[in-house]
């Protein structure tokens, strides 16, 4: 976990995807750092996990289970959300789905499902957690897309790609179109090294913190690899 601290007292938080990888990392910070967290995953019983690991820590969780790509479970998951904690201020897109496929051979069912959890998903969560921080006087988003969609390429896997690079385009008009809102809205363009999840938790917790409360719009590069090379 990221040594970097903010005060999040007070605050609520939804996660998705956080019942393993970046996600989790992302929930287990902010919990740490003080804001109650909504602990989404696909499957339930990694949500639970990592909710009662942070109410082990003393911290306050509650998991959720949810198909974000379904709309009726996504709203479903954030009036559970917005009910147990008062409201919402804090939402981080983390849910991802990834298939290495070739071009040419990519199955049709892989494509769509990429698409429909890695933007439609998220564009769903936007949506409707941007309704809820619209109501109540704004907030943070994060979207978490990836470093290859930015400039390097994967040798295969075109639906992840575009994608992720769909993520880039969503955060930045829903950063002009929320910002009379007082919502802000980034993106953590994050590389696949392994142990990087420590860092992806750092920038998503200062994007939340108020030392970013002038930032939005803005696609961060969180790529060990790429630092080296430097």
């Amino acid at each position: 976990m990221s040594n970097l601290q903010a005060d999040l007292s007070g605050r609520a938080a939804l996660v998705t995807g956080a019942g393993a990888g970046s996600g989790r990392a992302i929930a287990l910070a902010l919990a740490a750092n003080g804001a109650s967290l909504a602990v989404n995953d696909l499957n339930i019983e990694r949500a639970d996990a990592v909710a009662e690991a942070i109410r082990a820590d003393g911290g306050c969780a509650v998991p959720l289970g949810a198909d974000i790509s379904n709309r009726f479970q996504t709203a479903n998951m954030i009036e559970r959300a917005r009910d147990a904690f008062g409201g919402l201020d804090i939402l981080v897109n983390a849910a991802g789905i990834f298939h290495p496929e070739p071009m040419l051979t990519v199955d049709e069912w892989n494509w769509r499902r990429q698409i429909e959890v890695n933007i439609t998903g998220a564009f769903f969560c936007t949506q409707l957690v941007g309704r809820v921080m619209a109501d109540e006087g704004g907030g943070s988003m994060i979207n978490l897309s990836a470093v290859e969609a930015c400039r390097a390429s994967l040798p295969q896997g075109i639906g992840y790609i575009a994608s992720k690079a769909a993520i880039i385009g969503m955060t930045r008009q829903a950063a002009r179109e929320l910002a009379p809102h007082h919502i802000r809205v980034n993106c953590i363009a994050a590389g696949s090294t392994e142990g990087a999840e420590s860092s992806i938790a750092g920038a998503a917790l200062y994007l939340c913190s108020d030392a970013a409360k002038s930032i939005s719009g803005q696609v961060i590069v969180v790529d060990s690899d790429s630092a080296m090379q430097r």
